[in-house]
């Protein structure tokens, strides 16, 4: 390992110094295009071979032993495509019912599911089901609980960090707002870890309080399985398998993730509608003023004119 590591660094040294040879030489002395083009192609095969015996020489870190998601075909992936709101919906149930109990959502407030999940009246009444600590103290200097409102934030399962880590055995979970963006691979990742988890293979042991689930890095979770089929029971009456909770949940955090998903789209549809107009009335005044000028010939005739 030692031999072959110090072959990396070797290669990538000697590229190094033949490059800056080369761009010495070629300044001073005049050489043939074809052999700069070979010893430029010499060069980079080297370096290339060097930094490929370099990287594989060094050791496997823990969090790049993890199984990478696949690719799933969402509805809302395609440049043309929106949120199934209906899954959002789902989804939040799923949430509600299962995740709040553990993970909060910050950055979510009651308002942002009007017209997405729920109308203004439904939210309105959503939101006075949960109570919050008022920002404000009362007369007496007191802070009390109130019934929400739609401009509050969604309330966090614990008042603090350390009240959250003494009820998941010293982990803590993370803030699901806006998780989708903050790991590799987005929805396919949440999808991925939620119907994920397996039991260890031969070799790898588990500790008391983890679980083994190979798209968490380091292959060891302290989370519990979270969804199994009929967890819950959807409004809608769809089928609660745990692909369908997973699927439907990722939906909702990658929407919490980019609200303004949807409308960025159709903003993005209309820049497109007035840009190509517009390009195509300047290509118009373009040629319609030029063509003149570009067709004319100036041409000199000796002895045509007489003075």
């Amino acid at each position: 390992m030692a031999s072959f590591l110090q072959f990396g660094r070797r290669a990538v040294v000697t590229a190094t110094r033949q490059a800056k040879k080369m761009s010495t030489v070629a300044a001073t002395e005049q050489i043939p295009h074809w052999k700069r083009l070979a010893s430029a192609a010499g060069v980079f095969s080297v370096g290339t071979v060097g930094a490929i015996a370099y990287a594989e020489s060094l050791p496997l870190m823990a969090e790049e032993e993890v199984l990478h998601p696949p690719h799933y075909g969402w509805n809302h992936s395609a440049i043309d495509e929106t949120f199934d709101h209906a899954s959002i919906r789902r989804g939040y149930e799923v949430y509600r019912q299962v995740c709040s109990a553990c993970h909060s959502m910050n950055s979510i407030a009651f308002r942002n599911l009007v017209d997405v999940i729920y109308s203004e009246e439904e939210v309105k009444a959503h939101a006075a089901e949960y109570e919050v600590k008022n920002k404000e103290p009362n007369d007496a200097g007191d802070y009390f609980k109130r019934p929400a409102k739609p401009f509050d934030y969604f309330p966090d399962p614990y008042d603090n960090e350390q009240q959250s880590r003494a009820a998941n055995a010293g982990a803590y979970p993370p803030d699901l707002s806006v998780i989708v963006k903050a790991r590799h691979g987005n929805e396919d990742y949440i999808f991925s870890l939620l119907t994920g988890y397996c039991d260890a293979p031969a070799g790898i042991a588990v500790a008391e309080g983890q679980h083994f689930n190979p798209y968490f890095p380091g292959g060891k979770i302290g989370m519990q399985a979270p969804l199994y089929d009929e967890i819950i029971e959807y409004e809608d009456g769809t089928e609660a398998s745990t692909a369908q909770l997973a699927k439907d949940v990722s939906t909702f955090l990658a929407w919490s993730a980019e609200p303004e998903h949807d409308e960025r789209k159709r903003m993005g549809v209309k820049a497109i509608i007035m840009l190509s107009t517009l390009a195509a009335l300047l290509l118009y005044l373009k040629r319609n003023k030029w063509a003149p000028l570009k067709s004319r010939k100036i041409s000199y005739q000796p002895g045509a004119y007489k003075f």
